[in-house]
């Protein structure tokens, strides 16, 4: 059984492609780039046939940066079912339940089109603090991290157990669920992921709580053009309201394995993904999260 795998360089495609590969399982990396297996374009739905000929599964990554992405998945599907596709699991968010407008109504619009389908949400991801996404850069920048979270707390997610419960969910004999909301082991707030940051890092990270309108300014300052400046500002008012302070036990249940606490995903990555102080660190060693006890969220 050959899987798609749709955004195969993404965060979480490049994983779940690596993870099939080792198992044995047949995998087809879909995209732009010469790397890729077969050429795969949201713009050209020329490019749409060929890459789900022969397959049986699909792992769909929507196109970012639409605000309606309907328009654009759906003769993707069409082409999956004219191909025999029969099971495909969509990346989604904890944030956007399925069935809302936008982005939600994908969810609502697989089943016509394929027999299994799956929505996978997950919250907020643990690499959001490494690399060069936004949070990452900052840390980086200016040693702190700037939120409108307030007290609120996500439970941070490995991409690593995104990429594994989409293993499971597109190779499964069972059929399965049709919307799983994935999480971390246990709901951290920004001053606790600072802390852990601070540990790991070397030098003395803090969270930097700002109001809406000042994080709109700040996202602009840095870059962000105010029409997209929108979205993480009421991300972080949700999270501020408590919106992603939950957990599930999803990740375990389906792979048996239990999610990968924050500071357990920071030691698993090299020193260039922190941009770790070679020099004596703040305070000693690297320290556990503050809350490891109890636990650990593009």
């Amino acid at each position: 059984m050959t899987v798609l795998v749709t955004g195969a360089s993404g965060t979480t495609g490049s994983r779940l492609a690596r993870q099939l590969h080792d198992r044995g399982t047949p995998v087809r990396r879909a995209g732009r780039s010469a790397r890729a297996d077969v050429r795969f374009d949201w713009t050209d739905p020329a490019t749409f046939g060929p890459a789900v000929r022969g397959v049986r599964a699909v792992y769909l990554v929507a196109p970012i940066g639409v605000a309606d992405p309907v328009p654009v998945v759906e003769p993707f599907l069409a082409a999956a079912r004219h191909a025999g596709v029969a099971r495909v699991a969509l990346l989604g968010s904890s944030a956007v339940p399925v069935g809302s407008p936008g982005w939600g109504a994908l969810g609502t619009l697989l089943p016509r089109y394929v027999p299994q389908a799956t929505v996978l949400r997950p919250t907020w991801f643990a690499s959001n603090f490494t690399g060069d996404h936004l949070h990452a850069e900052s840390v980086h920048r200016d040693d702190e991290i700037v939120s409108a979270t307030g007290d609120g707390r996500v439970p941070f997610i490995d991409p690593e157990d995104i990429a594994s419960v989409a293993r499971h969910v597109l190779t499964s004999p069972a059929p399965p669920a049709p919307d799983l909301v994935l999480t971390g082991p246990r709901p951290l707030g920004f001053d606790d992921v600072a802390a852990t940051l601070t540990g790991f890092t070397g030098r003395t990270v803090r969270h930097r709580r700002v109001g809406a309108r000042e994080l709109s300014a700040h996202l602009r300052q840095h870059g962000i053009p105010a029409a997209f400046a929108d979205l993480p500002v009421g991300l972080d008012t949700a999270i501020a309201a408590g919106a992603e302070d939950r957990t599930t036990t999803t990740v375990e249940q389906i792979t048996g394995t239990a999610p990968r606490p924050f500071d357990r995903f920071l030691t698993a990555q090299p020193a260039a993904a922190l941009r770790r102080h070679t020099g004596p660190p703040h305070g000693g060693p690297p320290q556990p999260s503050p809350n490891e006890s109890a636990r650990q969220g593009s």
